[in-house]
């Protein structure tokens, strides 16, 4: 009989189709450095194959000089955020010099570092969509240098969520980026969001995904037959067949089976194999490790809850193993094919003596153990990873194994594992982690500090689940003074995300009754009056602007309690319409040197996002765009350095956009908007961000006169009623107005800007730029009912004027002169020449120049409208005053 002993090759039998295919994915990446990358999936169930393939993939891209970078997932380290990622990219990095890797990673190296382990992580929680977006960066780099780039990734379906969550997103980059992912996984195993990433990652796939097959009979005989020798008799193979399905990892073990015990390949002895298979697998798997002594089966269980970076003395030290008995053992489960060498072509975080032959028996190896030994080990690994050095997170996916024993270390363990997890971007390993805490139970003094951190951890991925973690942490005692504070505002800003407006505001006015006077209450009480500023509720609390605006004149703006309430007022009273220099004034009063006031920064967590934009919306609107601008283009620099690529991002791209619109800067305004919705749409829709991104370039297509694609954009993106419960800058019902209009249907565009009249009216809001409903419903209404039309008219005008912008005064002329004939609507032109001329707004004065030089038949005027409107990107503007020049020029001949 052959002494040949089945291979890793074996497993290719019937794979030529797979490996042709292979091959010409490979050849195509190698043949330009401009060629797109490729992603292919190969789908089968457990040893069908899939590892042999990416080891053939390997051998493959590295005969042809490719760089191979490899990885795979576990059954039992699904829990480690960017294991495997970290696998995938660490040989590559940490074999630079420090300074090599911060140069190759450059801005990303902060944001990205401390998820791949080569960087500390920053003092405040990452956004996970920016570390994404990081990775993804990081790898788009390191593909430059290490062109041709193959990455194999195998047992997709145990990898863990955030690794997923990169490869979902740097898939959808290959098309302009020359690298080959190969990814290999069983069907099903995964839930939820893992899921989801899957499919995703399937669907980026330029090939159909490659589902793997059993091994047809004549496979499995010619396999048994390479194998036993060609004396095997049919009626054997046959029964090699039967016995393990045609699966060619069960066949290669079964083979080596019959070899080891030395069994003839003829049909008598085919009814041997049946049991020699069992043997192999499952119950007869653990029956054979227990034959090897109780020494062998504890360190075949020690290796199995390591899990990976499998070493002698670690498996020695957690199965209470001396060195030498360690390497006995070891030996032993070698030669027994439960253990083997590491395949060195496999990323790792750390060194490796041994790995499992197969997931499979280390599967079996694993659930063989006793629970309460199970546990108990996971508890001494844990405190042989922290003893190592390696930090309370590393230790994590053994801490939450361990049974609940009101452990109160185990419980700050779990804290600092989360605390350690949200420093690099992993809110879901966090979020393990506290509810694991919580389970030991925490000790009562510590258990609303528990829940509090969890609610923090959740806020951005599930702000409901986070409201009933704050409520539950509000209900008991260990919340007390600042802390109590904070898990207030939290839970408020938690059902604000939620759309729970009203109820965000009675939270935060119930615990400000319950407090005296002081910092503590003031605080609360502005996010109350934020909160109610924010809502667009059909009524706004009666005396709100009276108690706000007697609350901000104690105010000198000496702490950040006091600013946050000059901001309130500040953007109450431009809200409201009044005087707009004297609003202004007083939004100054709000700055330090005229810079934002230390803790009240766009990055800090006190106040929140939506207290700075209503600042540089107070701004934005009392035509000061220098301050508004300065304030949104901080915004994006500070989220972009932070790597908060989320909501954040979003929004700071909107504001910039609605900063570039108001300037005039059309075409620049359009590019941020985009990319705001682009953003935005990750998040996920129905969002007040949405809402703000949505809005704002429909408001601008519409400028520019690109009416057809601002009638797409809102078609596409939902842009219609119902709308938001918060406001959204500019008025999204006086923008659907315009639109309706622009696109024809004026009936429907009158209706929409009367309940913007409407809405406006029962919240007090009298800001003739804002809220621009006026104008609009005036020239609407010119025709069928003129008298309406300027009452409409002078009433704007009048709340221009108490506003004394030169914008809106400019905009106001604008509208009057639209309603009047001859000399009168000439005067009123040039009147709003005048002032939009002093505005920052140029499209107005583009335009108010251009409707100037028709009225007058001034050539002058509609040469200078069109200049402005062509550096604007006003191309609707532009073709109107190309075509009166054109009239213009006919009638002077």
């Amino acid at each position: 009989m052959t002494e040949v002993r089945p291979t890793a090759s074996a497993s290719l039998w019937e794979r030529d189709e797979e490996i042709a295919a292979i091959t010409a994915v490979v050849d195509t990446l190698c043949a330009d450095r401009s060629s797109p990358g490729s992603l292919l999936v190969l789908r089968g169930e457990s040893g069908l194959g899939k590892t042999a393939l990416l080891a053939e993939t390997r051998r493959i891209a590295e005969q042809r000089g490719c760089t191979v970078w490899s990885a795979r997932g576990g059954e039992t380290l699904r829990t480690v955020p960017f294991n495997v990622v970290r696998q995938l990219l660490q040989p590559a990095l940490v074999s630079m010099l420090p300074e090599e890797a911060r140069e190759y990673l450059g801005d990303w190296y902060d944001i990205a570092g401390p998820a791949l382990g080569i960087a500390e992580p920053g003092d405040r929680h990452a956004d996970p969509q920016g570390v994404c977006e990081g990775l993804v960066a990081a790898v788009r780099r390191l593909a430059r240098r290490d062109w041709p780039l193959v990455l194999t990734i195998d047992d997709a379906h145990w990898v863990d969520q955030e690794t997923l969550n990169w490869l979902s997103a740097f898939a959808e980059s290959l098309a302009d980026l020359p690298v080959l992912v190969v990814v290999a996984r069983r069907p099903g195993g995964v839930s939820g969001v893992s899921t989801r990433h899957l499919d995703a990652i399937a669907a980026a796939a330029e090939h159909p995904v490659t589902v793997l097959s059993a091994l047809t009979p004549p496979a499995a005989a010619g396999l048994t037959r390479a194998t036993l020798g060609e004396n095997a008799d049919a009626a054997f193979c046959r029964e090699v067949w039967a016995v393990t399905g045609g699966n060619p990892y069960e066949t290669v073990e079964l083979l080596a089976k019959v070899q080891d015990s030395e069994l003839e390949p003829v049909e008598a002895h085919a009814g041997e194999l049946r049991a020699l298979n069992r043997s192999a697998r499952g119950g007869g798997l653990v029956a054979r490790l227990e034959e090897l002594g109780i020494d062998a089966t504890r360190f075949a269980w020690a290796a199995a809850i390591l899990g990976s970076d499998i070493t002698v003395d670690l498996v020695a030290e957690l199965a209470t193993l001396d060195h030498d008995d360690a390497i006995r053992c070891a030996e032993r489960l070698r030669s027994t094919r439960i253990l083997t060498d590491p395949d060195p072509c496999t990323g790792r975080t750390g060194p490796a003596d041994l790995e499992f032959v197969h997931p499979l028996i280390a599967t079996a190896v694993y659930n063989s153990i006793p629970d309460a030994l199970r546990r108990a080990m996971h508890g001494i690994a844990a405190r042989i990873v922290t003893d190592s050095g390696r930090g309370a997170a590393s230790a994590s996916r053994h801490l939450l194994e361990v049974h609940p024993d009101d452990d109160e270390e185990l419980v700050r363990q779990l804290r600092d594992a989360a605390g350690e997890h949200l420093a690099v971007g992993a809110p879901d390993a966090a979020r393990r982690c506290l509810e694991r805490a919580l389970e030991e139970p925490p000790r009562p003094e510590v258990h609303a500090r528990v829940l509090y951190e969890l609610g923090c951890a959740t806020f951005l991925t599930a702000p409901a689940r986070t409201i009933g973690h704050l409520r539950t942490a509000l209900g008991m005692s260990g919340l007390d003074g600042d802390a109590r504070v904070d898990a207030v505002v939290r839970l408020s800003q938690a059902l604000l995300h939620n759309n729970q407006m009203e109820e965000a505001v009675r939270t935060v006015e119930e615990e400000a009754a319950r407090l005296e006077p002081g910092p503590a209450r003031m605080r609360l009480q502005a996010v109350q009056f934020m909160w109610e500023g924010l809502h667009a509720g059909e009524t706004t609390a009666p005396g709100r602007s009276e108690r706000l605006a007697a609350l901000a004149a104690t105010c000198t703006g000496r702490d950040n309690s006091e600013r946050a309430l000059l901001i309130l007022r500040g953007f109450d009273a431009m809200m409201r319409g009044e005087n707009a220099e004297v609003v202004a004034e007083n939004s100054d009063r709000v700055l330090v040197n005229g810079r934002l006031a230390p803790g009240l920064g766009w990055t800090d967590a006190e106040w929140g996002v939506e207290l700075l934009l209503m600042l540089a919306g107070t701004y934005v609107y009392t035509d000061r765009l220098d301050r508004a601008e300065s304030l949104y283009s901080e915004a994006l620099r500070s989220y972009e350095t932070a790597g908060w690529s989320g909501g954040h991002l979003a929004l700071a791209h909107a504001y910039v956009g609605l900063a570039h619109r108001r300037r005039g800067r059309l075409v620049a305004a359009e590019k941020s908007l985009r990319e705001s919705l682009r953003l935005a749409e990750r998040v996920g829709r129905g969002l007040p961000l949405y809402w703000t991104a949505t809005c704002n370039l429909v408001d601008t297509l519409l400028v520019r006169g690109h009416v057809d694609e601002a009638w797409e954009v809102a078609e596409r993106h939902g842009f219609a009623p119902p709308y938001p419960s918060t406001i959204v800058l500019p008025d999204p019902r006086s923008v659907r107005g315009r639109l309706l209009l622009a696109v024809g249907r004026t009936k429907d565009g009158i209706n929409e800007l009367e309940a913007a009249e409407k809405a406006a009216a029962s919240r007090g809001h009298h800001n003739p730029v804002h809220l621009f409903w006026a104008a609009d419903l005036a020239r609407a209404l010119a025709t069928e009912d003129p008298a309406r039309a300027a009452r409409l008219a002078v009433e704007y005008r009048s709340q221009a004027e108490r506003f004394g912008t030169d914008t809106a005064i400019g905009e106001a002329l604008r509208c009057a002169a639209a309603l009047e004939t001859g000399r009168r609507a000439v005067r009123l032109a040039a009147r709003a020449v005048a002032y939009l001329e002093s505005s920052p707004c140029q499209y107005e004065h583009a335009a108010a120049r251009v409707e100037y030089g028709i009225l007058a038949r001034s050539r002058t005027d509609l040469e200078r409208g069109l200049a402005l409107a062509r550096s604007c990107g006003a191309d609707g503007l532009a073709a109107r005053a190309e075509a009166e020049l054109t009239t213009t020029t006919g009638r002077a001949q």
